[in-house]
């Protein structure tokens, strides 16, 4: 028992320990610097406009906005607009500078290309599925339809006992 009680007090400090190393880690903590201000070699001070959007667990990101788009025209940017848009902005400029990096010629208007050449294709493909639904529809249609003798003679196998009434000749 008093074994049991070891390792489970083993545990419990190993997790806090683990956790705490991660809480220093992450970008709440008030010493890591962001991406940006890693990656520029700056000291990341309070109210730096890359801190929000930049964590330093995501280096790739300022990155890759860096060498498409500048950091000096980065900050303009996220000065110029407002608070609640900067968050958008950053996703979509990192987006565009992974395309761009991805594709120097057409960046994300090529993957755009390639995503509409798919929307059509799909689309022929679904107009194909409803035309053959649509065909396979009605000719279930006609094989289950009751036939009525107002629109259809009688075959002769079903005319009644006087058959000589109908216009046409049946001879058993």
């Amino acid at each position: 028992m008093g074994g049991r009680g070891t390792n489970g007090f083993l545990l419990k400090n190993f997790v806090f320990v683990v956790m705490a190393h991660n809480h220093m880690a992450s970008s709440t903590h008030p010493n890591a610097p962001c991406a940006a201000c890693k990656f520029l070699r700056r000291k990341c001070i309070q109210g730096c406009v890359f801190s929000p959007y930049f964590p330093p667990e995501d280096p790739i990101k300022f990155t890759n906005v860096h060498k498409i788009f500048g950091a000096s025209n980065v900050s303009k940017l996220l000065n110029e607009i407002a608070p609640h848009q900067r968050e958008d902005a950053v996703n979509s400029l990192a987006y565009e500078a992974e395309a761009r990096l991805k594709d120097p010629v057409y960046g994300c208007v090529g993957a755009i290309s390639v995503l509409q050449r798919q929307v059509l294709r799909l689309q022929k493909e679904l107009d194909a599925t409803n035309a053959d639904l649509i065909r396979f529809s009605s000719n279930q249609n006609m094989l289950t339809m009751p036939q009525s003798s107002e629109n259809y003679p009688q075959t002769p196998h079903a005319l009644p006992p006087d058959y000589n009434t109908y216009s046409w000749n049946y001879d058993p």
